[in-house]
């Protein structure tokens, strides 16, 4: 019986290149990237922006089993609108869907350590996690989860933070979330843990915390990093330096992005403990000490910088906007919240925009009177619409280029506990100062408005 394949989703990060090297020497891989490699040593390179459907659904062709390691989406689009976690559900969402279409027998995912306690006082970036484990599991496929916090290995952005903080600063202040207690874990463990619980049916369906075998404090962690560096920063706690203000400051020192600094600095507010190493136990891989990652981190010199920390891909080539927004509705079906959308534009907005056609095949928005210019024709996609998802091609308007067709699309997600409305692919015809004054904020205005109107008729 042939070995099965098995794709890796986001292959060319911290632990996916790791990953990819470890899992090509007993199996074909199928790596998927935005930015994909020249196919070698049995694994195969495929381009796949998971945002896109259409392109998960053609990169998991002929996978068996899968390993899901999308957990920050930075779509490379010259304009994106919408919150983090709404990008990364979507694109959850798309793989699972993908999954199931090609019969895909396992989705391997690596999460985040929940803190005890009320999961309502979650931060918005570990209630994505958990939001991320629901949406892979939607369609179907069995999913095994492993939580980790803090990874500790070569080329990760939380360790290129860590290095960053205590190169620059031969005094650093603390904040009350650096005496917070966390349990790092070894890249290698990582790896050696995923690697193992690939294709193993007693997994399936299981969620493990995974940790290192040492309970330690960032603060401490960063004197460790900076003594196998020969470096004695000396450390002043401030208790009253806000999570805000440590965003800032970290922001500064070390030249990351918020938007990258944020989700660390909030998940380091609660203590990140493992509740058992029980995967760890019957894998066999116990966990090396602190010191020991850090040595093997640090070892061979600089290590490459995080593909976060640099500046962004040239959008050119690229789909110019993203727009994802998440709607207060649930338990729809799509095809009546389209409709509906095209209904309200219509009312809503005239005598400016008048909409005309079905939502069910073809409509469009003009300006004004039926005679008025079209500003944007939507055609729906039979092919992939249904109840639970209606998608629009962007066929024309003065308002879209001529040279890319866009998507505009309602989807139910989470078991159809909430919805979202993006648009992706789209190319505005306007010049790119103006689309940014006009267009771009008017279609978040119109969503915005959408969504309150969904909230009052409780659709």
């Amino acid at each position: 019986m042939p070995a099965p394949t098995v794709a890796v989703a986001g292959a060319a990060g911290f632990v996916g290149r790791p990953l990819v090297d470890v899992l090509a020497r007993r199996l074909p891989v199928i790596a998927l990237s935005r930015a994909p490699r020249p196919a070698a040593d049995g694994v195969a390179w495929r381009r796949a922006d998971l945002l896109s459907y259409r392109e998960a659904h053609a990169a998991l062709a002929g996978a068996d089993l899968a390993v899901y390691l999308v957990h920050s989406m930075m779509p490379a689009d010259r304009l994106v609108q919408g919150r983090f976690e709404d990008l990364d559900l979507q694109a959850a969402d798309n793989f699972a869907r993908a999954c199931a279409a090609h019969g895909v027998r396992q989705i391997v995912y690596l999460g985040g350590i929940l803190p005890a306690g009320d999961p309502a006082h979650l931060s918005a970036h570990l209630r994505s996690r958990v939001e991320v484990e629901r949406a892979l599991a939607d369609y179907g496929t069995p999913v095994t989860v492993l939580r980790a916090g803090l990874v500790l290995g070569r080329g990760g952005s939380s360790m290129e933070l860590l290095l960053r903080t205590v190169k620059r600063l031969p005094v650093m202040i603390c904040p009350s979330w650096t005496s917070t207690p966390a349990q790092p874990i070894a890249l290698a463990d990582v790896i050696a843990l995923l690697d193992w619980v690939l294709d193993r049916p007693e997994t399936f369906g299981e969620t493990y915390d995974v940790a290192g075998p040492e309970v330690c404090s960032y603060r401490a962690l960063m004197l460790a990093a900076a003594a196998e560096l020969g470096r004695h920063p000396l450390t002043i706690p401030v208790p009253v330096l806000t999570p805000t203000l440590s965003r800032l400051w970290v922001s500064l020192v070390t030249g990351a992005p918020r938007a990258l600094v944020a989700p660390l600095i909030e998940s380091l507010a609660h203590p990140m403990l493992a509740r058992d190493r029980r995967l760890q136990t019957r894998a066999g891989v116990p966990g090396v000490s602190i010191a020991a990652a850090l040595h093997t981190a640090l070892a061979g010199g600089a290590p490459p910088e995080p593909r976060a920390f640099r500046a962004g891909t040239d959008a050119s080539a690229l789909p110019m906007v993203r727009s994802v927004q998440r709607l207060p509705v649930a338990g729809a079906d799509m095809r009546a919240v389209a409709a509906e959308y095209v209904r309200w534009l219509g009312a809503r907005f005239q005598p400016i925009v008048r909409t005309e056609g079905d939502a069910g095949t073809c409509w469009s928005a003009r300006l004004g009177s039926p005679s008025g210019a079209l500003l944007l024709r939507f055609e729906a996609d039979a092919a992939v619409s249904a109840a639970d998802r209606v998608v629009y091609s962007i066929t024309g308007g003065r308002l879209a280029d001529a040279r890319s067709v866009g998507r505009f699309e309602f989807r139910a997600v989470l078991g159809g506990s909430a919805v979202l409305c993006s648009v992706h692919g789209f190319a505005p015809r306007l010049a790119w100062p103006i689309y940014l004054a006009t267009q771009a904020p008017l279609h978040l205005f119109v969503m915005r408005a959408f969504g309150r109107h969904l909230a009052r008729r409780g659709a």
